[in-house]
């Protein structure tokens, strides 16, 4: 089953341009190895090994904060499966949505080492489009926040309004569609001849439905 999550790009969306850009999400948390080969099945297992290696790094942490750092990584790195959808903040009131589309890999050296490769949407969601409920999980505090619960309203951003169909009786009418963008330029052109490279050497005329050019130089 597809799952929804929300994902902090770094502390106050530092890093958000770049991920949304380069097309991935990550995360840091003071663990800088390659966890390729040592993601076992229950993220359990996982925080046993791996919370005293944050609380190494991390003295002034309490092991609660260390069971949800290491939590975060988890599930960023082998929680989420491919399919899943991203929601994260891009520091301008807005949410980047995007798919992931490939497993864990760790990038040495680089901000947000611990990457999942992610396909960003060209919608941005609005915070104020959200409901009351999609608001306050999303802005809940920590690197992940699993808004599984609001698929529907997530889906619905992702799908937009649908635009009308359009109809016509003319049999002489292919594609109304065609015709009314046909039309809709027509108009344009009309209203704005004067300003063209061709109006400078020609006047329209408007006769019915038929536009003539006369030759004026």
């Amino acid at each position: 089953m597809k799952q929804y999550f929300r994902i902090m790009l770094g502390r106050k969306s530092i890093y958000a341009d770049q991920c949304i850009r380069e097309g991935f999400i990550g995360c840091d948390f003071d663990i800088y190895e390659d966890l390729t080969s040592k993601l076992p099945e229950n993220w359990k297992e996982f925080n046993r090994k791996y919370i005293p290696v944050y609380l190494q790094a991390n003295p002034e942490k309490g092991k609660v904060s260390a069971g949800l750092a290491c939590g975060a990584l988890y599930t960023i790195a082998k929680g989420i499966q491919i399919g899943d959808i991203v929601l994260s903040p891009n520091g301008f009131g807005g949410y980047a949505i995007g798919e992931v589309t490939e497993n864990y890999w760790y990038e040495s050296g680089a901000i947000l080492p611990h990457r999942r490769k992610v396909h960003w949407y060209q919608r941005v969601i609005d915070r104020r489009e959200m409901s009351q409920e999609l608001r306050n999980s999303s802005g809940s505090i920590g690197t992940v926040s699993d808004v599984s619960r609001y698929a529907s309203e997530i889906e619905s951003f992702l799908v937009g309004p649908k635009l009308p169909t359009l109809y016509s009786t003319d049999e002489t009418v292919e594609d109304p569609n065609v015709f009314a963008l046909e039309k809709h330029l027509e108009d344009f052109l009309v209203a704005n001849w004067g300003q063209t490279e061709l109006g400078k050497k020609y006047d329209i005329f408007e006769e019915e439905v038929s536009l003539l050019a006369s030759n004026i130089g």
